[in-house]
């Protein structure tokens, strides 16, 4: 079965965006946590454009590579501009989960699910085939989590303290156990690599 797992960017202070991300605004002032996809000479296998310290390129190009789908959250998906298509991996389907309707959503890759996380769970596990899932955004990481629906959680610790903007985690009902699998320091970013404890 394919696993679940979460891997975002984040600040050594918890946050996954600045202060004011908004549609528009993008991830408001804290796109310093992505400046470690520009910073190197090697470019990524997966993404065009991306070119990242050697380590870097190594550790994003084995996750990308995992990915059969990617499940984001409604202020994700509107703070990235995916409603104007596309979606964050290039070859994998995006499912979007939402208690509100996503006005024009027209992209033959793109899903809404409206019933909660575990249907949205279910619907991605079978849009990545023999492949992953990767959940994106804060919102249904924690779900997930609460829901039991994660295996891995992989972490891009950039070294600053933003001091303010989305916590990459909310509230959980219960502590979650993690075991360390792997850390990768890099210039400009750590790569914090997890399993979840049952």
């Amino acid at each position: 079965m394919s696993k679940v797992f979460i891997a975002l960017s984040v600040s050594v202070d918890g946050y996954i965006t600045g202060r004011d991300p908004g549609a528009g605004r993008g991830l408001g002032d804290g796109t310093m946590l992505f400046d470690w996809f520009f910073d190197g000479d090697t470019p990524s296998q997966v993404f065009d454009g991306f070119h990242l310290s050697e380590p870097s390129a190594r550790v994003l190009d084995a996750v990308a590579g995992r990915v059969g789908a990617s499940l984001a959250g409604r202020n994700t998906y509107d703070y990235s501009g995916w409603v104007h298509g596309g979606t964050p991996h290039p070859t994998a389907p995006l499912i979007v989960l939402s208690n509100r309707p996503v006005p024009g959503m027209s992209d033959d890759r793109q899903t809404l699910v409206t019933t909660g996380i575990e249907d949205a769970v279910a619907v991605a596990r079978e849009a990545a085939g023999d492949k992953d899932v990767a959940l994106m955004g804060g919102g249904v990481a924690t779900a997930a989590l609460a829901a039991g629906l994660v295996d891995e959680v992989i972490l891009h610790q950039v070294p600053v303290l933003l001091g303010g903007g989305r916590p990459y985690f909310q509230s959980l009902p219960a502590h979650v156990r993690l075991r360390l699998v792997e850390a990768v320091p890099a210039p400009g970013v750590t790569h914090l690599h997890y399993e979840v404890v049952r």
